[in-house]
Order: structure tokens, then sequence, then C-alpha cells
């Protein structure tokens, strides 16, 4: 029996020690998979790639576009319907809503983490939100005080804005084939506009001071994105507070005076509320199409919403923008769909420079003739590759 007792107990011993090699290799596993997990949701690395993954150019600039059609929808029932007359302070309320938005990710921790402070300094997060609280702000009160045709081509003059600035701040070149495409698709939209261009001194020069900060802060956008770790939220979040400041300065110079005795009543403030929320997710669209593609690209993508308006307006509702500008937005949709095709011929390029040049190499060498032979013995012996 003590022969049988020992027995037994090794065997028993055994059991336990592997149960508990068991238990300590699923323990490991569960550590290592709740490290990734922590490394892809709470690390700037993590969340960085985990946006790239899920929102790639097309679904980025298509849900931007989907977003700025129904802001423009929103802000015109505001401005016309509503009465809304104070676009610095409609703008205000978008940021704010915003940063509350923001706010409420941060506690319930969906908000993506921010990079380390050290490696983008505070004045590039400065300066990022001073710019969009000037575009932001001046381009609703350039829609206030121009028609919409002006206001299309203060936009147009953004683009050769952004070639320029790209060129001297970051030594930025782009092809001649591109330069003509970018021409092509600027010159349609004068044409597809030109017939609805209105304009007064004072919302001229607020159109001209308009374009650089837009240019600007679309560089700004997608240089932060594209060289850092930075996601389109964790910028928002460090970039609202400055954004608000200066709107709140801005707010006695360009608004007039009157915003106390506006009739807060529920279908008016329901709509503003609705503006803001769709405010909220141009935003954050934008953020998500100037990180995957680039600053250019954007612009070209708001020149596209323009003519699809247009072409829209005269195919769906019968509306009669006349010969000329019918042909003009034609011949933007083609100077965008050219530009866009290199671009993607560009993506394709660096995509196949950055595979591996030895490739080739790393196949597995032809076995000798001997070799072949021991290795058909071996197979035909081994029961496990038997068919």
């Amino acid at each position: 029996m003590g022969l049988l007792d020992s027995l037994v107990g090794n065997e028993v011993k055994k059991f336990v020690k592997r149960k508990d090699s068991d238990a300590g290799e699923a323990g490991r596993a569960l550590e290592e998979l709740r490290g990734s997990i922590y490394n892809e949701i709470r690390t700037s690395e993590g969340a960085k790639r985990q946006q790239q993954r899920f929102c790639g150019p097309v679904v980025a600039m298509t849900f931007n576009f989907i977003v700025s059609v129904g802001i423009i929808l929103a802000n015109k029932l505001v401005m016309g319907r509503v009465g809304f007359k104070f676009p610095i302070f409609l703008t205000l309320i978008h940021y704010v809503t915003s940063w509350l938005l923001l706010a409420i990710f941060k506690t319930l921790s969906i908000l993506p983490v921010a990079p380390p402070s050290k490696t983008t300094p505070f004045s590039s997060i400065f300066s990022l939100g001073a710019v969009m609280a000037f575009a932001s702000g001046l381009a609703n009160t350039s829609l206030k005080h121009n028609s919409v045709g002006f206001y299309q081509m203060a936009k147009i003059a953004v683009t050769p804005t952004i070639v320029s600035a790209e060129f001297i701040l970051f030594r930025k070149t782009i092809s001649f084939n591109k330069v003509l495409a970018l021409a092509v698709v600027s010159a349609g939209v004068a044409i597809a506009t030109v017939t609805d261009v209105e304009f007064n001194v004072f919302g001229a020069l607020i159109a001209i001071a308009w374009i650089v900060p837009s240019a600007i802060n679309k560089i700004l956008w997608s240089n932060l994105q594209q060289q850092a770790n930075w996601t389109a939220l964790a910028l928002m979040w460090k970039t609202t507070p400055v954004t608000i400041f200066f709107l709140l300065a801005m707010m006695p110079w360009l608004d007039p005076p009157g915003v106390l005795l506006f009739q807060w009543d529920f279908n008016n403030t329901t709509a503003i509320l609705i503006s803001a929320l769709l405010g909220f997710l141009l935003q954050w669209s934008g953020a998500l199409a100037l990180g995957a593609t680039s600053a250019t690209s954007h612009v070209v993508l708001g020149q596209f919403k323009t003519c699809v308006i247009l072409l829209g307006g005269y195919l769906i509702f019968n509306s009669d923008p006349g010969f000329v500008s019918i042909c003009g937005a034609l011949a933007a949709l083609c100077g965008m769909s050219v530009y866009t095709s290199l671009n993607l011929q560009k993506l394709q390029d660096n995509v196949s420079m950055q595979l591996p040049k030895q490739s080739l190499l790393t196949l597995k060498p032809k076995a000798t003739d001997e070799e072949s032979v021991e290795s058909d013995v071996e197979d035909t012996t081994n029961p496990t590759t038997a068919v």
C-alpha cells in the first residue's frame, strides 16, 4: 500500500504541477493581452494606429463631406429662418459644445491619450488654437456679409496659399501635373460660382483676412497628426480651450450687439444645438481628413462639395444656375478626378518603395536533388503527412 500511495502521490503532484504551469501560462497570456490592449488604447502610438486602421482617407473624407453638407443646411436654418445673426457667437457655441463632449469622453476614459508634452511644444498647440478661432470665426462672418458665390471665390485662394506656405515652412513641393489639375479645379469653381458674386467692402476685407488663417490652420492640423502621434480627438481637446478664448475676444469686434435679446425658445435653441452638434462632427471629421490626407486635398474636397451641391440642385431640384456654371462645375470635377488619381498613384509608389528590396532573398532556396529525395522519403514514412 505504501508503494501504491507513493505512486499515486507522485501522479497527483505531477498533475497539480502541470495545472499550476498551465495556469501560469494562461496568466502570462492574459497579462500580455491586457498589455497589448492598453498599448492600443491608452498610449498615443496605439491610439494613432487605431485611427489609421479604422479611418483611412476614403472614410475620413466621406465622413467630412456628409457632415459639411449637413452643417450648411443647419447654419442656413439658424441664420435664416431662426434669425440668429451672430456668427462669432454661433462659432463659440460650436466649440463650447465640442469641449463639453470631449470632457465627457475624457471622464469615461474614451478620449485618446495625447503624446508627451516634450514632443510637441505648447507654442504649436497655442498657435493652432488661435488660427482655428480666426479661421472658423472669420469664415462664418464672411458667409454672413458676402454671397455664397463670393465666399466660394475666396476659398479658391486658399489652395495657392497652402501650396506657398507648405513650400516656405516645410520645403514641400508638388508636381507640375498636380499644379495643372489644381488650376483646372480653381478655374472651374470660379466659373461655376461667378454668377453669384456679390460683396461689400467690409465683407471683402473679412474674406481676405480669412484666407491666411484658413490655410495655416489646415497645414498645422495635417502636420501635427502626420509627423507626431496626435489623434484628431486628442488634438481637439488640447486646442479647443485656446480657440474659445480667442473667440470670446473676437465677439465684441465682429458680432453685432443684441445677442442677449435673442429669443431663446425651445425651437430656436434646438436648432442651434443641432448646429452645434454638427459643428463638433465637422471639426472631428475635418481633423480626421487632414490627418489621413493633406491640407491641399482637404481644400479640394471642399470645392468638390460646392460643385456637387450646384449640380445636385440642377438635377434634383430643377434649379437653373446657367450653362456656364454647369460647365465650370464639370470642369472642376474633372480636375479633381485627375488630382485624386495622381495622389493615389503617389501613394502606390510610396508603398512599393517601402517594400523590402531583398524580398526575393527571403524565399526558401530550391532544394537539391538529394534533399528532395530525402524529403520525399520522410514524407512517405511520416503518417501525419500522408493524404
